[in-house]
């Protein structure tokens, strides 16, 4: 069962939370991260399965995400990626409320997983775990000339409007194999159809949205990973055909730096021919099983 209610962003806005309760009294707790241009509730699915396996699951929406986003891709004038990461934090704190002495997971997908490593270099501590799901590594050159452009873009009256030139420099749609410019989320056409007929998906971000989310990767470089808790295990898993991922050589890059940095159990699980969303993949069954037994594991 899927309860949908408020949530108030620490900007002050109202997104949209979800709860799952767990089939009896739960084990874990497991907050979903959700990535760029979707919405909490398309991982309904996960949830309910992570439910029959005894584990409490909580989510938001993010700033510029969902129903009651003002301007779909645009998370603030100024310090949007903290906004995302402390209402993360936000709502960690008031579900621990609920479950004092639960542990607690935090799972991010895609540009959720960014949000999730940038959160653990600030709030890791207390977390029975960090799971990456479709992250990717990016290096110093790449973002430096995206950020340079999507701030140049900001400064001439373009932070608030929908940026095509940096969509299409971001694009993982330019497979010729693929009949559509979202075939690489997925095998599934029926899941690839559902996310295209979505109206709250697939949505170009504005170019402050990408100036805040080439920010936050820029967090993410390897000299500033030493603030991570050494004891919190983080597991990776992708496709090894997911363009995020660099077809499972930044996935496995990201576990690297993470090791280097200290984390004592680090853990990849590439499938494949999975692409970038795994939860929607034909094997999701199998993905949602190495997921309840890394969580099991780690109670």
């Amino acid at each position: 069962m899927s309860v949908y209610s408020t949530f108030t962003s620490v900007s002050g806005q109202k997104l949209e939370k979800a709860y799952w309760p767990a089939k009896g009294k739960p084990k874990a707790v497991i907050q979903l991260v959700h990535g760029m241009a979707e919405h909490i509730r398309r991982y309904d699915a996960t949830a309910r399965r992570l439910n029959e396996a005894g584990f409490a699951v909580v989510g938001h929406s993010h700033m510029g995400h969902g129903p009651y986003a003002d301007i779909l891709g645009y998370f603030g004038r100024k310090g949007g990626w903290d906004v995302l990461i402390e209402d993360v934090h936000a709502l960690r704190r008031e579900t621990q409320k609920q479950f004092p002495r639960v542990p607690y997971f935090l799972l991010g997908h895609s540009m959720g997983s960014f949000v999730v490593r940038g959160y653990c270099l600030k709030y890791e501590r207390g977390l029975a775990g960090a799971i990456l799901s479709g992250t990717g590594h990016f290096g110093k050159p790449l973002l430096l000339a995206a950020g340079t452009i999507s701030n140049a873009i900001c400064l001439c009256g373009g932070a608030d409007k929908p940026s095509g030139l940096l969509a299409k420099m971001t694009s993982n749609g330019g497979n010729p194999e693929y009949k559509t410019p979202f075939d690489w989320l997925t095998r599934d056409d029926a899941e690839v159809q559902k996310y295209i007929d979505d109206p709250l998906c697939g949505f170009p971000f504005t170019a402050a949205g990408y100036r805040d989310m080439f920010s936050g990767l820029a967090r993410l470089y390897p000299e500033k990973l030493g603030a991570m808790n050494r004891d919190v295990p983080v597991y990776l898993f992708s496709g090894d055909k997911d363009p995020v991922g660099g077809n499972g050589a930044g996935v496995e890059k990201v576990a690297q730096e993470i090791r280097d940095a200290g984390v004592k159990k680090v853990t990849v699980k590439l499938y494949p021919d999975g692409r970038h969303e795994m939860f929607n993949e034909f094997n999701r069954q199998e993905v949602w099983s190495d997921l309840i037994a890394w969580v099991e594991a780690n109670i």
